[in-house]
């Protein structure tokens, strides 16, 4: 339902953007909209959607609307930190994807970013298109959107793309792992599993067969961050798992690269990348740019999967120093605020174009408005 205690303009404006539930950044986005409002004469209305309440992301919207909670996507996500979802909502009939349409239709939406449930809106785009709706649900398919979360099938499209990929191999048993190991055990390996984000179920695999470096299980124990497990420790796990016994988690074995890795926060359209930032890490500093190395390998992906909206890569580097692609997020990153340091809010660049206040950006102009910068996070509370 609205809530109109959440309203903050009372402006008669003709159109509006929607973000639905995010995965980490809507707040980000939804302060970079109302930002972008005071930069045109024409206001537009800034929606917000959650199905939580959330305040400190719905300080930005001018209205606000409750999810139904009964129709998450089997690819949603509930964080531990999340608050309970509100009772009022669990009886809700309605879909997910029919409850935003209508009452975007209502409220005039231009543009709707999915966020966290794009395959639920993604099989119903024709609806959206319909209402006079732009849908950005991070590529125009539900079979584009599958290979993207199923990071196994991702691979193969890569390949077929002839696009620098990190190789991996699919497991769904110790049998099959333990077949892998004894082919591929010869260099740095690591797990995660085919879908997931966050980096969870990740863990590079230490052999003990580097006599250069102290072996010491108990290490890994104690510093987890690092995400190192031995070999032995994990397919022990691994055997004996009783939620993989009931749930099965298909699994990938890789490589483990290197090399530097990068984020890179894209927007795109139909395939073509509209403008882009990369984003790389060392220590607690986030570098800020425009890698022309790296983004030779993010176009043609961009174009491979016909991404549409704003979506993040991940790549890494080999030992080489090749750049090759983990994986793309059909979805904006976490860390897309940290971009508008760099005199680029990507969240503005997509916004104004989608809703016919600037002109279609492109590349080449945005490159030349970037300025490299260093970033530190920092902490910060909202009172509830």
């Amino acid at each position: 339902m609205n809530n109109d205690n959440n309203t903050h303009s009372n402006l008669q404006v003709d159109v509006a953007a929607w973000l639905a539930e995010g995965q980490s950044s809507q707040r980000d986005m939804l302060k970079s909209l109302q930002l972008l409002k005071a930069q045109f004469p024409t206001p537009f209305n800034v929606i917000a959607s959650h199905r939580q309440e959330r305040p400190e992301i719905f300080e930005f919207a001018d209205n606000v609307y409750y999810e139904p909670a009964n129709t998450m996507a089997n690819n949603d996500i509930v964080d531990d930190e999340d608050e309970p979802i509100l009772e009022q909502y669990l009886e809700a009939v309605m879909p997910r994807w029919q409850f935003v349409l209508e009452n975007a239709k209502q409220n005039n939406v231009k543009v709707l970013l999915t966020g966290r449930n794009s395959r639920d809106y993604e099989a119903h785009r024709e609806a959206f298109s319909a209402a006079g709706i732009r849908l950005l649900t991070g590529a125009t398919s539900v079979s584009a959107l599958e290979s993207i979360d199923d990071k196994f099938a991702f691979m193969q499209h890569c390949h077929a793309h002839n696009i620098p990929v990190a190789q991996s191999w699919r497991f769904d048993n110790t049998a099959e792992l333990t077949a892998l190991l004894a082919e591929h055990d010869h260099q740095p390996l690591c797990v995660k599993p085919v879908t997931g984000i966050f980096a969870q179920g990740f863990w590079r695999l230490d052999t003990g067969k580097d006599t250069d470096e102290r072996y010491d299980s108990f290490e890994h124990l104690y510093f987890t961050e690092d995400k190192k497990i031995s070999t032995t420790q994990f397919i022990n796990a691994y055997s004996n798992s009783q939620m993989m016994q009931e749930q099965p988690v298909p699994m990938l074995l890789m490589p483990y690269l290197s090399g530097q890795e990068y984020s890179i926060d894209v927007v795109c359209e139909y395939g073509d990348v509209l403008a882009a930032i990369t984003r790389h890490k060392t220590g607690k500093i986030q570098h800020i740019g425009y890698d022309e190395s790296v983004m030779a390998v993010v176009i043609p992906l961009i174009k491979a999967f016909g991404c549409d909206g704003i979506v993040s890569v991940q790549t890494k580097a080999d030992d080489d120093g090749n750049h090759r692609v983990l994986e793309i997020n059909s979805r904006p990153s976490g860390g897309i605020g940290y971009t508008t340091h760099s005199g680029v809010d990507l969240t503005q660049v997509g916004f104004a174009y989608w809703l016919g206040l600037t002109a279609k950006p492109k590349l080449e102009n945005i490159i030349k408005q970037i300025t490299p910068c260093q970033v530190r996070s920092i902490m910060m509370s909202a009172k509830l």
